[in-house]
């Protein structure tokens, strides 16, 4: 019985949970086999076809996944962000449907090749991964659904799975350690929950320990990322069970997670596996891990592993090196480069693996060395021949080899140096801070004419072993930035809780580095981000440059504060402008915690605003000897309290207690599931639901509550602005956006010309409508370099500007008031306050950036590796 027939059957037993999502959201094995049936009958289930699937954490990618192998069809899971394997992968395999995103929705799309005969697929033939080596062209293990079921249920049953087990996976679905976990457990009738965030999340062990989680998987990196966010000292109720594979995790690390298990009652499995054995080929009992752990142990149930020498004769003795030889049901069909290689049945018998090992008097093997020239990094198994045949086809003379922690190469042109990086950052795959590479007069030789690889390694173990601090590196920018939170290469800006304020941080520190960032670049990993070298993405500093727009509105809004504070002219905008950015930045920012229901998450950039603010609080109070309790509560914008009587501080601060109520509203508003469910499948529609709340609250709620002029620091006159920003967040396409702004015109034109009282009003809605039309219609604005430089460094000043723009005229300038002319008391007001906000904000960042550097360099001498450049 198949994988996917035994899903129905635990179909029929009720409503067993078999996936969960962080969102909430979450499926009984009769809704997925449900869902299964129905998408099973869009594919057909005549001709055996190739799927393509972006192979994303998500509902819509395993349903896809598994319904194709139950109507028939060969699946390939493709990484969902790497279009260059999508590239080569299409050309290559010529698949006849395509499943993943487009315009943020999943698609399914029957490729038609008018002209061209698609080959037969091999009736055997289930799924299609990527080989991790890079050699430029498209290279996939064919694997049959007899290697799928019986290295599931091989897996399902060392671990002894059952249908009480439920999974944390955060490995990814077209990497076959993560693919695995997915389907022992579908084959136990077990459950499997997708956190949808990252290991170094600080939420990351209290949503798993909730989950109800009793099992969790992780790649090497995975381990040394938990022991930083102290995964050891935390409690977790139900899990029972660790695994480790995907690499060699470092023994004091296997010792502490196996003491940790075990005195949890538990079981901690170090695994050894290949993507050709569909993941699994060893493992060693948990109860067998010593102290110094460096065996990857015994074959899983149903496979044998042997030895053999260079002559491919059997090594029998213990103690002998030889070539590791793995056999078994799991072994894959054999590799694919095109599609008529699809059509072809089984090929090989016993797997080659290329590692080295020896057996001790245990039965125990421990891989001592590679048989050729590779390493697996970063859980990409990298050719160093193959590497310095891509450089040598771009005129480069180098020398390239490495180990588990990154790319060494060998460069005889000291100018290709950068060259020889993003070369290899393409040939290979990975971030460019994972290739080191190193300039020599030449390369050094053996007597026989061949490069001396050994001396060149003792040369690399030397340099490696000198204590430094890495920086220049986009890793490094991160990090100061995200102090003191634990940054790895596989964090975005988004999975990291950022903000407005550290987006605006963020883009100065990449500038620095000369990288100039792509639209989306939050979303992109640190990984991703990093192999954009700046020798190919040039900051532009003498030319214009292009600035995304709601930086350009950040800093005019600011200016108007200040402006406005200071002259009391006409001019008002500035305030609503902000609360229009506040929307827009929790809808690109946050959304996707307030999505998923993680509001810690959501909630965190208040952290930089209100700590501030109450440092200035505590000042209003000491120097007034009163406790102003309406601001210590957030409330003093409801009108009951006056600074006059030292209950509040001055009326300018009502923006940061509407920042906070609002930042309530929506915490409590997905904090309902339904509501949440709702925003994720539909999120303009919800966007637009929530706009028709807030704004019939601002044209009722006036009529009943009695605050006077008050009203306008009222969080209920100002929340409609606030979903504009949100719903121009989600204004991906050209009906939404007229929708937006059709709705803004009848909202916004009736609070200007119909209900305002004074050419003030009229002029503040008009501005917030042309800022909402900017952010709409208009993704950078193109300024000189100077220019955009100086409006940058006011965006990203504007709240430490906001704060104290109002103590140089009122503190510092005191004295000069009355001496100095009105025009030049302002400018000077204006101009000192804007100063101040940025020396502020100039201060803070040093001081971040200190302890930020102090950090990597404590990293750095308790060999915690940040990045190997």
């Amino acid at each position: 019985m198949h994988l996917t027939d035994i899903v129905s059957e635990f179909a029929r037993t009720g409503d067993r949970p078999a996936l969960l999502f962080g969102s909430g959201r979450s499926l009984s094995y009769a809704e997925l086999d449900e869902q299964m049936r129905r998408f099973a009958n869009r594919l057909g289930h005549g001709e055996k076809r190739l799927v393509a699937i972006a192979a994303e954490a998500s509902e819509h990618a395993i349903v896809a996944y598994l319904a194709a192998l139950r109507s028939g069809h060969a699946v390939a899971m493709l990484p969902p962000c790497d279009e260059r394997i999508w590239d080569d992968f299409i050309d290559a395999f010529q698949p006849d449907f395509t499943f993943r995103r487009a315009d943020g929705r999943w698609r399914l799309i029957e490729e038609s090749r008018p002209g061209k005969d698609r080959e037969a697929i091999h009736p055997d033939l289930a799924l299609l991964l990527m080989t991790s080596g890079s050699s430029g062209a498209a290279k996939a293990v064919r694997l049959s659904h007899a290697n799928l079921d019986a290295n599931s249920r091989s897996i399902a049953a060392y671990l002894e799975l059952s249908s009480t087990d439920r999974a944390a996976l955060v490995l990814p679905l077209h990497y076959s350690y993560g693919l695995s976990v997915l389907n022992s457990h579908l084959i136990a009738g077990g459950s499997i929950f997708f956190p949808g965030t990252s290991v170094t999340d600080g939420d990351f062990i209290s949503i798993i320990d909730e989950s109800g989680c009793t099992n969790l998987s992780g790649v090497p990196y995975s381990y040394e990322l938990l022991e930083r966010s102290n995964f050891r000292t935390s409690h977790t109720r139900a899990l029972r069970l660790m695994t480790v594979a995907g690499g060699k995790l470092d023994s004091d690390l296997i010792r502490l997670y196996r003491d940790h298990m075990r005195a949890k009652g538990g079981r901690f499995f170090v695994m050894y596996g290949q993507t050709e054995a569909t993941a699994r080929i060893a493992f060693v009992p948990p109860e067998s891990l010593s102290d110094d752990e460096q065996r990857i142990g015994l074959s899983i149930p149903g496979g044998s592993l042997t030895l053999a020498d260079d002559e491919g004769r059997p090594i029998t003795q213990s103690g002998i090196s030889g070539e590791l030889i793995y056999r078994g049901p799991n072994v894959m069909m054999g590799y694919g480069i095109e599609r008529s290689d699809l059509a072809r049945g089984a090929e090989i018998e016993a797997l080659s693996t290329g590692d080295i090992a020896v057996r001790d008097e245990q039965g125990f093997f421990r891989i001592v060395g590679r048989k050729s020239r590779f390493a697996k990094i970063a859980g990409l198994r990298i050719g160093f021949d193959v590497m310095e045949q891509a450089l040598l086809r771009e005129g480069i003379a180098a020398a390239v080899l490495g180990d588990d922690a990154g790319l060494q190469v060998y460069v005889v042109d000291a100018g290709s140096l950068k060259r020889a990086q993003a070369i290899l950052a393409e040939a290979s795959g990975l971030p460019a801070n994972l290739i080191s590479a190193t300039a020599r007069a030449r390369l050094p030789r053996l007597a026989s004419g061949k490069i001396d690889y050994a001396g060149l390694k003792e040369e690399t173990r030397k340099r490696r072993a000198k204590p430094r601090v890495a920086s220049g590196t986009v890793l490094d920018a991160y990090a100061r930035v995200f102090y003191p939170l634990a940054v790895s290469r596989r964090d975005s800006f988004i999975s990291l809780g950022g903000d407005l304020l550290r987006f605006l941080q963020l883009v100065i520190e990449l500038e620095h580095l000369g990288v100039a960032v792509p639209d989306g670049w939050e979303r992109m990993t640190i990984a991703e981000l990093g192999t954009r070298q700046p020798a190919a993405f040039p900051a532009k500093r003498d030319g214009a440059s292009g600035v995304p727009v709601d930086l350009v509105l950040r800093a005019v809004a600011i200016l108007l504060v200040v402006i406005q504070h200071e002259t009391f002219w006409p001019i008002p905008g500035g305030s609503g402008v902000m609360m229009l950015l506040v929307g827009f930045s929790l809808a690109r920012f946050q959304s996707g915690h307030l999505f998923a229901g993680r509001l810690g998450l959501a909630l965190r950039p208040a952290i930089n605003v209100l700590i501030p603010y109450f440092l200035i609080v505590a000042a209003y109070g000491v120097a007034w000897q009163a406790v102003p309790w309406a601001s210590v509560t957030l409330t003093g914008n409801f009108g009951y309290a006056e600074p006059e009587r030292h209950e509040m501080i001055p009326y300018l601060y009502w923006f940061i207690e509407a920042y906070a109520q609002i930042l309530l509203a929506f915490a409590l508003i997905f904090a309902l599931p339904a509501a949440r469910r709702l925003a994720l499948a539909r999120p303009f529609t919800f966007a637009l639901g929530l706009l028709a709340l807030a704004v019939a609250a601002r044209l009722s709620l006036p009529h009943f509550i009695e605050i006077g002029g008050r009203q306008i620091f009222a969080t209920y006159w100002v929340f409609h602005l606030c979903v504009f920003g949100w719903c121009a967040g989600f204004a991906d396409g050209p009906a939404k956006r007229l929708v937006l702004m059709a709705s803004a015109a009848l909202v916004l034109g009736y609070l200007a010309f119909w209900e305002a009282i004074w050419i003030g009003t009229t002029i503040k809605y008009l501005t917030i409508f042309a800022a909402l039309l900017a952010l709409v219609y208009i993704t950078r604005i193109r300024l000189p370099a100077q220019t955009a430089r100086l409006v940058t460094l006011i965006a990203t000043s504007a709240f430490p500007i906001y704060l104290l723009h109002r103590f140089v005229p009122e503190l510092l300038m005191a004295p000069a008031a009355g001496i100095l002319p009105a025009a030049a008391f302002h400018l000077v007001a204006i101009a000192g306050g804007v100063v101040a906000g940025i020396a502020a904000n100039h201060a803070l960042a040093g001081f971040r950036n200190l302890l930020g550097r102090h950090a990597l360099e404590r990293r750095l001498e308790l060999a915690l590796p940040i990045g190997s450049n």
